[in-house]
């Protein structure tokens, strides 16, 4: 793929003061089935979710190396792992996934530098960003528009955004690297951008480029928006000041509510379709990362169900919390 033409935009706040997620109630989201690729010690991160229930992910290998893979939730089938001709680096990421099972994601090159891939079976073209030492594609919508994080020659790590097969870069004002995790057919997008003291906070980016910035959950040292579908609905993850990570799902950012995969040490609702299915990962006590499906069950007008809160334990291996400026989290 030839590099697109790029243009730069630093847009405006949407608003002036941090937006505090409070807890929400009407809404319970309810585990479907475990999602583990086949081998023992592997890590199974599944990252998006299309709306005919095709998940895109990453396998990550005792021995370090990583590889995409597809999964169906209908026959609960994975594909044959695959990555990118060039992944010298042995890693290839599988981040966004589309109806037409076109897929994008980033793949490392043994100099440590991250480049991007457009999956349209069975062909991988490469994106790379003109203009830029690297390109990360995060997420990819039904009309076949892109979006992720890309740093420039003069060493700034802006969002971008491809529609039409023209780029826009975008930031966060005062923010070291912002990622643009997922857009819908709307051109909607949620992500996450890192301040100058290192922490993360989420921020949604509407059809006309305007950015609503902090979104927070109370009280927590990070907050990450990772996906969001046709209505807008939005999943993430958050860790609080003891440093356990929690799943976040909402519908309006003020009202929030906190998933805890059972048992959990970290639990992350990491891509949501249209029918309300999610998929995220979970680490275990032993340390062992693993998929999941789960479904968000809304329980009418009035007051929600009962919520079962767990009493997570603190993390035997946080290392996925531990990301570069540059990288995007797992």
């Amino acid at each position: 793929m030839k590099p697109q033409k790029l243009f730069v935009c630093i847009l405006a706040v949407l608003i002036t003061g941090p937006l505090v997620g409070k807890v929400a109630r009407a809404v319970t989201i309810e585990i479907v089935q475990t999602i583990d690729f086949p081998g023992e010690g592997n890590a199974t991160l599944p990252q998006k979710v299309s709306d005919q229930g095709d998940v895109v992910g990453t396998v990550i290998y005792p021995t370090g190396v990583g590889q995409g893979f597809f999964f169906r939730l209908r026959d609960s089938k994975f594909s044959d792992v695959f990555y990118e001709p060039n992944d010298t680096g042995h890693f290839t990421h599988g981040r966004g996934i589309n109806n037409k099972r076109h897929a994008c994601g980033e793949y490392l090159k043994e100099d440590g530098t991250f480049h991007g891939y457009l999956l349209q079976h069975p062909t991988f073209n490469e994106v790379d960003i003109r203009n830029s030492l690297q390109t990360i594609p995060l997420g990819i919508n039904n009309v076949g528009d892109y979006v992720g994080s890309v740093v420039l020659n003069d060493g700034t790590q802006p969002a971008f955004i491809r529609l039409d097969k023209t780029v826009t870069t975008f930031a966060v004002p005062d923010a070291i690297a912002t990622f643009a995790y997922q857009l819908n057919t709307s051109n909607q997008i949620v992500g996450y951008y890192v301040d100058a003291g290192g922490v993360a906070h989420g921020y949604m980016r509407d059809s006309l480029g305007n950015l609503t910035y902090p979104i927070d959950v109370a009280g927590a040292t990070g907050t990450l928006l990772l996906g969001n579908n046709d209505m807008n609905w939005v999943v993430g993850r958050y860790t609080d000041v003891s440093g356990v990570t929690h799943g976040l799902f909402f519908v309006t950012p003020d009202t929030m509510i906190t998933f805890d995969y059972p048992d959990a040490s970290f639990t992350s609702l990491n891509g949501i379709n249209k029918n309300g299915f999610i998929v995220g990962s979970y680490l275990d006590a032993s340390g062992f990362f693993h998929g999941f499906q789960a479904r968000v069950k809304f329980r009418g007008t009035g007051n929600p169900g009962p919520f079962t809160p767990v009493t997570p334990v603190q993390p035997a291996n946080p290392w996925i919390e531990r990301w570069r400026n540059t990288a995007p989290a797992f």
